[in-house]
């Protein structure tokens, strides 16, 4: 059986008590520093972050364009076919999530695509 987050802060927290007598004020600030960040840790349950938005064929090859790349080195640089990015590019298909979320950072700053 798996303990969950609110169990294991409580034992955390059961533990600092325990050592406040006898731990230097240096010890117990940095034990409660780590239980503050257990409590800011991001998950499912607590953070959620909205899928970037389907391009239009004409705003991938903008991006592309801006790169002043072919498809071919276009699709070097996402990690995908160059038959990925013709198919985009045409409207027969959409970019996974995952190659919408790169296009996006990417219609933000294009460099970046070539610095990674």
């Amino acid at each position: 059986m798996t303990s969950g987050p609110s169990q294991r802060r409580s034992a955390v927290l059961s533990a600092l008590e325990s050592l406040e007598p006898f731990s230097g004020a240096s010890l117990l600030a940095a034990a409660r520093e780590g239980v503050e960040s257990l409590k800011e840790k991001k998950t499912l349950r607590t953070f959620r972050m909205e899928a970037p938005l389907p391009l239009a064929p004409k705003q991938i090859a903008g991006i592309r364009s801006s790169l002043n790349a072919s498809q071919g080195v276009f699709a070097s640089y996402l990690g995908v076919s160059k038959a990925a990015v013709v198919a985009w590019e045409y409207g027969t298909r959409q970019p996974s999530g995952a190659a919408r979320k790169l296009l996006s950072i990417a219609r933000k700053n294009p460099e970046i695509l070539v610095e990674a």
